[in-house]
């Protein structure tokens, strides 16, 4: 059976991006993308909201188009465009990116459904209002957190809404050379 897993990024007070959406308050550097390689290891479909799934859909493609493009990027965008996704938004017109699939209500049912076919794991890719509101109904198994080392004092939070209660269990843990810490905890049963 496959898990929801929620892949975030947040800041120390617990802002997924700034006050403009944007992620450049990340200590991002080689040893954070390992830790983001070693993730899409276990992806077996992303999972976006609008907004993210938006960004994604009109970034990654340039990338296979772009002389520029670096090898590793060149390789996600290759992933990124054959892998089965999956947007969840109840205004988005149309989902028209490669191989993704819009769901719009049932969320419930179709989470269930999916988690109950084989292979790897559902992935959120940030997404934090998708990931508020999954958190909301109880939906997201593990949460794989990278914590960074910056206050920015407003932006977009992750933990925002009111959830019901859910004790976590710590899997790993680690603290990478930046100060940023991985966290990556299943939801207890």
């Amino acid at each position: 059976m496959r898990k929801l897993v929620l892949f975030a990024h947040i800041s120390l007070d617990g802002f997924a991006a700034d006050i403009h959406g944007g992620l450049g308050f990340l200590s991002y550097n080689q040893e954070l993308q390992h830790v983001a390689d070693e993730l899409v290891k276990t992806v077996g479909t992303p999972v976006y909201g609008k907004h993210t799934y938006q960004l994604m859909a009109g970034y990654w493609p340039t990338v296979l188009a772009d002389p520029t493009a670096s090898q590793q990027e060149l390789n996600h965008a290759r992933w990124v465009e054959q892998i089965p996704k999956i947007v969840f938004s109840t205004t988005l017109p149309s989902a028209d990116w490669l191989n993704t699939r819009l769901i719009r209500d049932n969320v419930v049912d179709e989470i269930t459904r999916l988690k109950q076919q084989p292979g790897k794991d559902l992935v959120i890719f940030g997404s934090p209002g998708l990931a508020k509101s999954f958190m909301s109904l109880g939906l997201i198994d593990e949460y794989k957190l990278t914590l960074h080392p910056v206050l920015l004092g407003e932006g977009i939070p992750l933990f925002d809404r009111p959830t019901p209660m859910n004790k976590l269990t710590l899997l790993t843990s680690k603290t990478l050379g930046s100060g940023v810490v991985t966290l990556h905890y299943a939801a207890r049963e």
